[in-house]
C-alpha cells in the first residue's frame, strides 16, 4: 500500500508526459510523411528524364529509391538532411570553414551585437515616450513607419553605405538585427509602462514617491512580463536580420554565407542544413530568454 502512494505521483507524471508527448509525436510523423511524399513527387521528374534518355524502364520501388538518393535533389529527403546536418556539425572540427557550428557562431555573435543594440534603444524610447507626450506623439508614429520598410530592401543599403565608409564585419549585420529587433522591445516595454493603473499610481503619490521612485518600484516591475514577451520576439527578429545582412555582403562566413553558396551550386542539402541550424538556434535562444524570464519573475513574485 505505501509502494502504491509513493509510486502515484511518478505514475501521474508518467500519463502526464506521455499525453503530452504523444501529439507531438503524432504531428511530426506526419511532416516527416508529407515530407518524404513531396520529396518523391518533386525528384522524381528528374529521374524519369535520365531514364527516358537512357532507354530504362523504372519500376515503382527503383525509382523511390532514386528520387531519395539523389545528390543534388529539389527537395532533399528528411534522411539526406539529417545526414548533411550531422555531417556539418559532429563531421567536422569547429574551426574549419565548413563546419555549421563555426558558422551558427559567426552569425549568432552579429545577432547577439544587434540584439542588444535594439535592446537599448527600444527601452531607452519606450521610456522616453511614456514619460512625454511629445516623444508619443513624434518618435512613435517614426517607429512604426520604420517596420513598414522591407529589410531586404534596407540591408544592401545599409552594408553597401557602410563599406564605402571602411565598415565592415560584424558592425553592419549587427545594424540590421537591430532595426529589426528593436520595434518589438519599443512596443512592449511601452504597453509595460502604462500598465499601473489610476488607482496604483494615485496610491504611490500619496506615499509621496517621486517620479524616479513610481519608475522603479511600480511601472518597471509591471513592465517586465510585456518585456520579456517581446525579448522573445526581438531575439529570433534579430537573427533573421543578421542572415538577411549576410546575403548582399558577399560575406564568406555565417548561415546566410552557407545559404548563399548553396544556391550558387545547387546544394540543395546544404541549405536545407543551414535553415534547421538556423531553426534550432532561435529555438535555443527564445528558450534561454524563457529560462530567464521564468526566474526573475518567480523571484520578485509576478509568478510562480
Amino acid at each position: 500500500m505505501t509502494d502504491a502512494v509513493l509510486n502515484a505521483p511518478v505514475a501521474r507524471r508518467w500519463r502526464l508526459s506521455t499525453g503530452n508527448l504523444l501529439p507531438i509525436l503524432t504531428v511530426l510523423l506526419v511532416i516527416v510523411a508529407v515530407w518524404y511524399l513531396a520529396a518523391i513527387r518533386m525528384n522524381a521528374t528528374w529521374e524519369r528524364d535520365q531514364a527516358a534518355r537512357a532507354g530504362v524502364e523504372l519500376t515503382l520501388p527503383d525509382l523511390i529509391t532514386r528520387t531519395l538518393t539523389q545528390d543534388r535533389p529539389v527537395l532533399p529527403a528528411p534522411h539526406q538532411v539529417a545526414a548533411g546536418l550531422w555531417e556539418g556539425v559532429a563531421g567536422q572540427p569547429v574551426t574549419s570553414r565548413r563546419s555549421l557550428v563555426w558558422h551558427a557562431w559567426v552569425t549568432l555573435s552579429a545577432a547577439l551585437a544587434g540584439f542588444a543594440i535594439g535592446t537599448g534603444a527600444g527601452v531607452l524610447l519606450a521610456v522616453g515616450i511614456v514619460h512625454s507626450r511629445s516623444m508619443d506623439q513624434s518618435v512613435m508614429p517614426w517607429a512604426v513607419a520604420s517596420q513598414t520598410v522591407p529589410i531586404l530592401a534596407i540591408a544592401p543599403m545599409v552594408i553597401v553605405v557602410m563599406s564605402s565608409a571602411g565598415i565592415t564585419g560584424l558592425l553592419p549585420k549587427a545594424i540590421i538585427a537591430a532595426w529589426l529587433s528593436f520595434f518589438p522591445v519599443l512596443v512592449g516595454m511601452v504597453k509595460g509602462l502604462r500598465t499601473p493603473d489610476a488607482m496604483q499610481t494615485d496610491l504611490m503619490r500619496s506615499w509621496s514617491a517621486s517620479g524616479s521612485q513610481q519608475f522603479w518600484r511600480l511601472r518597471l516591475p509591471s513592465s517586465l512580463p510585456y518585456l520579456f514577451a517581446s525579448f522573445k520576439v526581438a531575439i529570433a527578429a534579430a537573427l533573421v536580420g543578421t542572415i538577411v545582412a549576410e546575403l548582399p555582403s558577399g560575406a564568406t562566413a555565417g548561415l546566410g554565407a552557407r545559404l548563399l553558396s548553396g544556391s550558387y551550386y545547387g546544394q540543395t542539402v546544404q541549405i536545407w542544413s543551414a535553415l534547421f541550424v538556423a531553426a534550432i538556434l532561435a529555438a535555443t535562444l527564445v528558450a534561454i530568454v524563457s529560462v530567464i524570464e521564468r526566474r526573475t519573475l518567480t523571484r520578485m513574485g509576478l509568478a510562480r
